[in-house]
């Protein structure tokens, strides 16, 4: 898969970006949101002294219980505050943009988190707020002290009233899958889903045709799914081939290296298939879901016109197993910034 920015919080102008099919609000969203105004607002700073900021961080799925705060369990909020606590030397309240569940990776995942600078030589005094790079590096200094298996990329200062999630213009995610009869390397277990059998291209991407657009997704909307309708834009779905990353010769290919035989040019490397998903959804069930069906297709299990027929029966016993969580990551999450962020 090839590398991802690591600052994905940017104020490029939009006529400077590849233009994107614009989203469709439901009703339901618009009712949704206005349930969820007051906690927005409960989160929303009054204190002028305090600063907000939004800070992107990556992780390693896999050693977490997801991301939101659970008791007794091990979560990205949950060291993240941690380590701020470290930092300012009082509690904070960390949001995320986007639940991730346990095992899924994120390249970008922005949160934000309000801090009032108190000076700890003289208590009760208030000092101006830290510098963005200056909470990044220290954030990041105990983040490392302890499994160094969560980082933040970037911080930004941002108004009092900017949610992390429902600023949210869209998220990007990717799935990888590793297909071919090959074992997986080591570095890449629970990286990505190994897939014994060839997959074929050219049919998963016609499948993804049938699920572009606005639909009822019900077919792909796991059972805790807490959203109010399952009417949805999915602006954009597509399958490419990448080469591996992390890259090490395969073991066919090093027997080629080593080897005198006339057939120097011959190359198993198997390919690995991307999915860019601008997601529709905050979580990421219906994520994997689609991947699973997708996945199907391309060991000839089900045809395009099964993928319409799964997505028309508006029930998730239609679709096929979901994916494992391994081998999803939350690509980016795009915002419209304030141009002194």
């Amino acid at each position: 898969m090839s590398e991802n920015p690591k600052h994905s919080l940017s104020t490029t102008p939009e006529s400077s970006r590849p233009s994107k099919i614009p989203k469709t609000q439901d009703h339901s969203d618009q009712e949704e949101e206005e349930e969820d105004k007051q906690q927005q607002e409960s989160s929303m700073s009054k204190n002028p002294r305090i600063q907000r900021y939004l800070v992107a961080i990556e992780y390693i799925g896999t050693r977490f219980s997801g991301s939101q705060q659970q008791p007794n369990c091990r979560t990205v909020v949950g060291v993240l505050e941690e380590a701020f606590l470290k930092f300012i030397g009082q509690p904070v309240s960390i949001f995320c943009s986007s639940r991730t569940d346990a095992g899924v990776h994120a390249l970008s995942n922005v949160c934000h988190v309000d801090v009032e600078r108190i000076s700890k030589r003289k208590p009760g005094e208030v000092l101006p707020p830290h510098e963005p790079s200056v909470v990044r590096r220290a954030v990041n200094h105990f983040l490392q002290k302890s499994e160094g298996d969560i980082t933040v990329i970037d911080v930004r200062c941002v108004p009092n009233d900017f949610h992390a999630r429902y600023k949210a213009q869209e998220r990007t995610y990717f799935y990888r899958l590793l297909s071919g009869s090959e074992p997986l390397s080591t570095f890449e277990k629970e990286r990505a889903w190994h897939v014994p059998e060839k997959l074929d291209l050219y049919a998963m991407q016609e499948a993804c045709k049938v699920l572009v657009g606005h639909h009822d997704f019900s077919s792909f909307r796991a059972a805790g799914c807490q959203a109010k309708s399952p009417i949805r834009t999915l602006d954009e779905l597509h399958v490419s081939e990448a080469p591996p990353t992390p890259y090490f010769p395969s073991i066919s290919e090093k027997k080629q290296n080593n080897s005198s035989t006339e057939d120097s040019h011959a190359c198993s490397r198997e390919p690995e298939i991307d999915l860019p998903i601008d997601s529709f959804s905050n979580s990421d069930d219906e994520v994997r879901l689609l991947v699973g069906v997708l996945k199907c297709v391309g060991t000839g299990e089900l045809t395009t016109s099964d993928v319409e027929r799964i997505l028309n029966a508006k029930t998730v016993t239609a679709a096929s197993p979901m994916a494992p969580a391994y081998g999803l990551y939350l690509g980016c999450v795009k915002y419209d910034l304030p141009r002194d962020a």
